[in-house]
């Protein structure tokens, strides 16, 4: 029988005027953007936890330190590509991913198609083991407000023989 696993994941990042605001490795066009140390991109912060946390291997925080200079202003496309490291390491695999983001603007459906391959690419896996999904707050709270941006991201991760 097979070992698999799944892991959830989670973020969110504040919304600044005139920041750049990259979602999936992509620079969206915005008035502003997310906020953090690294390019502060929710999506793949959200999918590395849940790679992260499917695996047992602790948080994106603990491995990324928001203290550490070598993560500041760092691509999170880079960041992923040292989760699926780690998960080798233990001989785990990537089965699929399954996001979801929740802005008001901008809309990121033209977005999609370049997001997942940056994403394939740096997770080593297919395409169509991944999928992103947007939503919006109804304009509702700090998302509805355009004070902040989420992510949700689930994973299932399997052990190789």
């Amino acid at each position: 029988m097979a070992k698999i696993k799944v892991g959830f994941g989670f973020d969110v990042h504040q919304l600044k005027q005139q920041h750049p605001f990259i979602l999936g490795g992509v620079n969206l066009e915005h008035t502003s953007g997310a906020f953090g140390h690294s390019d502060a991109d929710v999506l793949l912060h959200a999918i590395c936890d849940a790679l992260l946390g499917a695996a047992n291997l602790r948080d994106i925080g603990f491995h990324f330190s928001n203290k550490d200079d070598r993560w500041k202003g760092i691509s999170s496309l880079i960041l992923l590509q040292h989760v699926v490291a780690l998960l080798a390491e233990k001989n785990w695999q990537i089965g699929n991913i399954d996001a979801m983001v929740c802005l008001e603007a901008p809309k990121i459906n033209p977005h999609i198609p370049t997001m997942q391959a940056n994403i394939a690419k740096a997770a080593g896996i297919n395409v169509e083991d991944i999928s992103i999904k947007a939503t919006t707050n109804e304009t509702l709270g700090f998302i509805g407000r355009e004070e902040g941006v989420v992510a949700y991201a689930v994973c299932l991760i399997e052990k190789i023989s």
